[in-house]
């Protein structure tokens, strides 16, 4: 069992009656006390984000103290220990200091010694732990940051989401278009959370044939159905104390979703055939490309589920409202694709640039990466539904370099305009401007937002 964060201080020592003596002094101070007659075993018991500090003798049958410093430190090397001793044991404890223990106080002292030295040392690890906490959420920025590439509002917003949510215990609902990154959203989420030394399984609800489902998920005890001959560990079980991500959950069946709604209230699961409750320590991150409120309307989804997983929802925009984020991924993964075939970096030429920046890339992510792939082996860029030349369909303009660029800049934004867009926001986004930029090219060209079609022209 490990030591709850509550407790400040471990207290060993195999002396009742001076253990019963210092957790007095302790507990008149206001701290929390966990007093034990032996140290072997408490490394186990300590993660090394636990906040308190341990004080131990030296002199102590089994364990000693210099062997408990040395296991705790182990661990943990930033742990405060204080050790006391007897007056024949300061050459042990300057042993000690030098080994890493924080303190050493010699009996008899006085209760306020002892006092000084444990709040010094709560302090310390304090400071420890806060800067760990520093690191390691610079850490996962610098992580989103490298598995979603993109610097677009919807990107930042989206990484903003995924490290506010990661380290909560909410179950997660991610939509998201076919290709946007569904799955890589959610191993993210597992990645940066505190489960993320639990396992990660994924599952594609869809490519489930419909006889096996409810054995593959919850698993079954043998002689459950014709053919159960052994027990199975279902999927939900094999994840429990980390986080299962269920994809295309749209297609499950309404059966199983009376089951899902259950472990997800409850978290407890029953194997077909069986009677045992198994409780679950588990996240749950559903993933789906269909709107659910719909689909709840319709009654090809169950109401009650939808809204227990609609709690704590993750967008993940589709790559065409992405802007400029086309041409930083594509480069991403065209450079990854080179390296592992060991061919040469190919940069993108302009006019491959505005090819890309003018598709609206049905297949998404998915859909760019392989085109990378095929740009990185020396293939044509060519991509569905576009001409292979990035100026066709453009008026041809006479004049200057600068002339034609102002014509082709006005062909891109008002292309643009022809898609529909909700918000002046969301054209910005789409074309990866500001929305000042936006308003003075638009007035520029004699563009206006109204030409798209929308009714909002508001910023918002």
């Amino acid at each position: 069992m490990s030591i709850d964060y509550q407790i400040q201080v471990v207290l060993i020592d195999d002396d009742p009656h001076l253990r019963q003596a210092l957790c007095q002094t302790l507990d008149l101070a206001g701290l929390k006390v966990l007093p034990l007659g032996e140290a072997q075993g408490l490394t186990a018991r300590l993660s090394r984000d636990w906040p308190g500090v341990v004080v131990s003798d030296i002199r102590m049958p089994g364990m000693d103290g210099l062997e408990l410093l040395a296991e705790l430190h182990g661990q943990d090397p930033e742990l405060p220990v204080l050790l006391i001793t007897g007056h024949g044991d300061v050459p042990l404890a300057v042993q000690a200091m030098r080994a890493g223990a924080y303190d050493f106080l010699e009996k008899p002292f006085a209760s306020d010694a002892l006092l000084d030295s444990v709040r010094r040392a709560l302090a310390l690890r304090r400071l420890v732990l806060d800067n760990r906490s520093l690191r390691l959420a610079l850490s996962d920025r610098q992580q989103l940051s490298t598995r979603l590439v993109g610097q677009s509002a919807p990107m930042l917003r989206l990484r903003e989401q995924i490290g506010a949510l990661a380290a909560t215990k909410a179950d997660v609902l991610i939509l998201g278009e076919t290709g946007a990154g569904k799955e890589v959203v959610a191993r993210a989420l597992h990645d940066l959370s505190n489960r993320r030394t639990g396992p990660f399984v994924a599952i594609n609800a869809g490519a489930l044939a419909e006889s096996v489902v409810e054995s593959e998920l919850f698993g079954h005890e043998p002689g459950a159905f014709t053919g159960a001959q052994k027990r199975r560990i279902g999927k939900f079980e094999f994840a429990n104390g980390g986080t299962l991500f269920l994809d295309e959950i749209e297609s499950m069946s309404l059966d199983v979703q009376v089951k899902l709604l259950r472990l997800l209230q409850e978290r407890v699961v029953e194997r077909l055939g069986g009677n045992q409750l198994i409780p679950l320590d588990i996240r749950i991150i559903a993933a789906t490309k269909e709107d659910l409120r719909q689909s709840a309307d319709q009654g090809r989804f169950r109401a009650d589920l939808y809204y227990r997983l609609n709690v704590a929802p993750l967008r993940i925009p589709p790559l065409r409202e992405r802007g400029e984020d086309a041409l930083m991924l594509f480069q991403h993964f065209a450079d990854e694709a080179s390296t592992r075939h060991g061919l040469p970096l190919h940069e993108l030429q302009p006019g491959q640039r505005a090819l890309l920046l003018r598709h609206s890339w049905p297949g998404n992510v998915r859909e760019l990466q392989n085109a990378a792939e095929r740009f990185a082996l020396g293939l044509e860029l060519a991509l569905d539904n576009m001409p292979d030349d990035p100026t066709a369909g453009v008026p041809a303009s006479s004049g200057g370099l600068s002339e034609q660029v102002e014509h082709f800049e006005k062909s891109l934004i008002a292309a643009e305009l022809a898609r529909p867009h909700g918000s002046m926001r969301s054209l910005a986004e789409a074309l990866g401007l500001p929305r000042k930029t936006l308003h003075d090219k638009l007035r520029k060209h004699g563009l206006n937002f109204a030409d798209s079609g929308s009714s909002n022209t508001d910023d918002e």
